[in-house]
């Protein structure tokens, strides 16, 4: 448990979610300080945008299956239809040690007329319920993960070659490749057309700005047939992008003039919405 910040709400709900969390008999908590430090040695900045490589090298300093970071905070609304309030909230990641996946995130929102009140009806969602929704998520996930591992000694995935990085810089479509390549250089895929992933209701709430990255797989016709984020974000980012990239097609890789299969890496970043 990597905590929520520094805020008092995210102390509370930091020492309640580990306290429940620690009382089912399927999980070990490690020691807060000695994952705080771990977090702190490989330069863990309390991000909540991680790519694949970042969360595993912070899941092995810690030394655990799985982590569970966030934020949390009260804050004072004042919407021009109605009365003010103040809202206590709790954004929850649960990430995969092993894989660096996101496993789920989820929003705990408590909206009361008083700070104090919103702040106690957001502990109060974090109850015995969420607790065992999470925990299911984590065994789901971790027998997800022991299967794939057998999957793969029993039926080893197809080598595709992987071209490097291009970028899609606010939802644009990649860089495509010289003209002219020589014989022994691969001119990546290229999308007939672009599009823009959703920018989901979650995250204009939370008025995240993220970057998410995808592995695309495009087949020798030009076909997706494999995604994979490398980048997540959470705040339904990630199944935004996931959607968009299913609906591409490409004009395939080519190399001396034959199509050939390729694994590409897309960047979408999203930003916040004008006022």
């Amino acid at each position: 448990m990597l905590g929520f910040g520094e805020a008092p709400t995210a102390r509370l709900a930091h020492e309640a979610l580990s306290k429940r969390i620690a009382d089912n008999p399927h999980v070990t908590v490690v020691d807060r300080d000695q994952a705080v430090a771990a977090a702190n040695g490989v330069g863990y900045r309390r991000s909540l945008n991680l790519s694949l490589q970042e969360a595993r090298d912070l899941g092995s300093a810690i030394g655990c299956d799985f982590f569970v970071l966030g934020e949390a905070d009260t804050l004072r609304r004042s919407p021009s239809d109605g009365p003010s309030y103040f809202e206590s909230y709790a954004s929850l990641f649960i990430v995969s040690g092993r894989t660096g996946r996101l496993v789920m995130w989820e929003k705990q929102i408590a909206n009361r007329p008083t700070a104090e009140n919103a702040e106690r009806a957001l502990l109060a969602q974090l109850s015995a319920a969420a607790i065992d929704r999470y925990v299911k998520a984590i065994l789901r996930a971790a027998e997800d993960e022991k299967a794939e591992r057998a999957a793969r000694v029993e039926d080893p995935p197809t080598v595709i070659e992987v071209m490097p990085n291009e970028e899609l810089e606010d939802h644009d479509t990649p860089t495509p490749g010289p003209e002219n390549p020589s014989p022994s250089r691969a001119r990546p895929p290229r999308p007939f057309r672009r599009l823009k992933p959703a920018y989901p209701e979650a995250a204009a709430h939370a008025r995240v700005e993220a970057v998410v990255d995808v592995l695309v797989d495009v087949d020798e016709k030009g076909e997706v047939s494999r995604a994979e984020i490398a980048r997540w974000a959470g705040y339904g980012l990630d199944e935004s992008v996931l959607t968009t990239v299913k609906q591409l097609h490409f004009f395939p890789a080519m190399r001396a003039g034959r199509a050939i299969p390729m694994r590409v890496l897309l960047r979408y970043n999203f930003r916040k919405p004008k006022e």
